[in-house]
C-alpha cells in the first residue's frame, strides 16, 4: 500500500493522463510501459470533470496495477458526480485490482446547470473521503496545495481544510505544482503546526516550453519565482535550450527537496517517458 511506503521510504512516483480518444489507447499503453521500466513507487491517473473519462482512467490504472505490477493511484473528482455513480467506479477499480484513489473536488463541468451545482452530493473533496471511508476499503489520498487553494480565504484556512481532509480518512496528500522550495518547506511547516501529521508528497512539474508555461499557470495559479522567470526570458524563444532548462530545473528542484527529507516526489510525466527517464536518471 502507497501509505505505507511512503512510512518506510522516501518515494518517487509519476501521474499520467488517460487518451481522449480511444484509438490512442496502444500509445498510451507504450508510454506506461516506458514509464514502468522507471520503477516508480506508484503512477496516479487523472480523470476527466464530471467523471467523463472515468472508465478510460479505470482501463489506465488497471493496466499500471495488472500488467505493469506497480501501485495505481486512481483520482476521482466529486463536483459532478452522485453518490452512486461513484459508487459504481469504486466497483469497476476493486474488481480491476486498484486499492488507491486521490479524492479531488475538481472543476465545475461547463455544461453543468446552477440547480445541479447547487445540489451536487458533494460539496468538498473532505465530504467525498468522509462517504468513501464509510463505503469503499480504498486507501485514500488528498490534495493540497503550497501556495493555498485560488479559493481559500487564507493559508490559515486552506491548512484548516487540509486538516479536516486528514481527519475524514486521507492517509497521505500530494501537492500542486510548484517551483519555489522555499513555499513547499514553509507549507510542510505550518501543516506540521496545524495537526498535519500524514505523508506529503512534493508534486514537481518540468516546464519545457514557455507555452506549456502559460497553460500550467492558468490553471494550477502557481507562481513564477525570479529564477525560473530568468530562464523562460533566456530560453524561451529555443525550443530545445528550452526543454533543456527546464527539465535541468526540476532536476535541482527535486534534488534539494531529496536532500530536505521530503516524504515523496510526485512527477508530473505528461505522458513524455523521456523526459521522466531523463530526471530520474539523476536524481536516483
Amino acid at each position: 500500500m502507497i501509505a505505507n511506503t511512503l512510512h518506510k521510504k522516501q518515494t518517487l512516483s509519476f501521474e499520467v493522463f488517460p487518451p481522449k480518444k480511444d484509438g490512442e489507447f496502444e500509445s498510451a499503453f507504450e508510454t506506461l510501459d516506458a514509464l514502468g521500466k522507471l520503477s516508480p513507487d506508484f503512477i496516479s491517473v487523472t480523470y476527466g470533470a464530471g467523471g467523463s473519462r472515468s472508465k478510460k482512467t479505470v482501463d489506465i490504472a488497471s493496466y499500471i496495477q495488472n500488467t505493469l505490477q506497480i501501485d495505481a493511484l486512481a483520482h476521482m473528482t466529486c463536483v459532478g458526480c452522485k453518490k452512486e455513480a461513484l459508487i459504481q467506479v469504486y466497483e469497476e477499480l476493486k474488481t480491476a485490482n486498484v486499492k488507491h484513489v486521490l479524492a479531488l473536488r475538481g472543476d465545475r463541468p461547463k455544461d453543468m446547470t446552477d440547480e445541479q451545482y447547487n445540489s451536487r452530493d458533494f460539496a468538498h473533496a473532505s465530504d467525498m473521503i468522509t462517504f468513501l471511508k464509510e463505503k469503499t476499503d480504498f486507501q485514500i489520498a488528498g490534495a493540497c496545495y503550497p501556495e493555498k487553494h485560488y479559493e481559500a480565504f487564507s493559508k490559515k484556512s486552506d491548512l484548516e481544510f487540509l486538516k479536516i481532509k486528514q481527519d475524514a480518512g486521507a492517509e497521505f496528500f500530494i501537492t500542486q505544482l510548484f517551483f519555489d522550495n522555499d513555499t513547499f518547506f514553509d507549507f510542510c511547516e505550518k501543516a506540521d503546526k496545524t495537526g498535519i501529521t500524514i505523508p506529503i508528497c512534493a508534486g514537481i512539474m518540468p516546464i519545457t516550453s514557455a507555452k506549456q508555461l502559460g497553460t500550467t499557470i492558468s490553471l494550477s495559479g502557481s507562481s513564477i519565482p525570479k529564477a525560473f522567470a530568468d530562464i523562460i526570458a533566456t530560453y524561451g524563444d529555443n525550443p530545445e535550450d528550452m526543454r533543456k532548462a527546464g527539465i535541468d530545473y526540476a532536476i535541482r528542484q527535486i534534488l534539494d527537496l531529496q536532500q530536505n527529507k521530503v516524504d515523496g516526489i510526485h512527477i508530473y510525466t505528461m505522458n513524455k517517458p523521456l523526459m521522466a527517464a531523463e530526471i530520474v536518471e539523476a536524481v536516483r
